[in-house]
């Protein structure tokens, strides 16, 4: 069972972030896979490493945009991507400290803030990316 699903309410209508975002739910859905087979441990780690990547690209590509297309709006992403990126090396270090405690806090985490960041914040300049242009 996944713990977030993908749905167009999500998307902000650019083919390639959209792609970024479901990417993001595939990689809290297999940390929630591993969990609920009390796997978490083996598989905290490489997919810790992997949404760093994931982030660090997808996060790029949109400031690369916003910036592109003059978003005002680009200082505000630009902070929250630096406080996602803060919190997901906190849990990895929890993680190399064999801390039990955070697989379930990250999983809130991860989807508090992907629903949350997805519906709300980057819904904001979707407007600004698509063929009008309104930013």
């Amino acid at each position: 069972m996944s713990l977030l699903k993908w749905n167009q309410k999500y998307a902000v209508g650019v083919k390639a972030l959209d792609n970024h975002r479901n990417t993001f739910i595939g990689i809290l859905n297999e940390l929630h896979a591993a969990m609920m087979m009390g796997q978490a441990q083996s598989v905290a780690g490489p997919l810790l490493l992997k949404l760093k990547d994931h982030a660090r690209d997808h996060h790029s590509t949109v400031e690369r945009m916003l910036e592109t297309a003059k978003y005002p709006g680009l200082a505000q992403q630009r902070e929250q991507h630096r406080e996602f990126a803060g919190k997901i090396d906190e849990f990895a270090s929890r993680h190399e400290q064999n801390d039990p405690t955070m697989y379930v806090q990250l999983l809130r985490f991860m989807r508090d803030w992907l629903h949350n960041h997805m519906l709300n914040e980057d819904q904001q300049y979707r407007p600004c990316l698509n063929e009008r242009g309104d930013c």
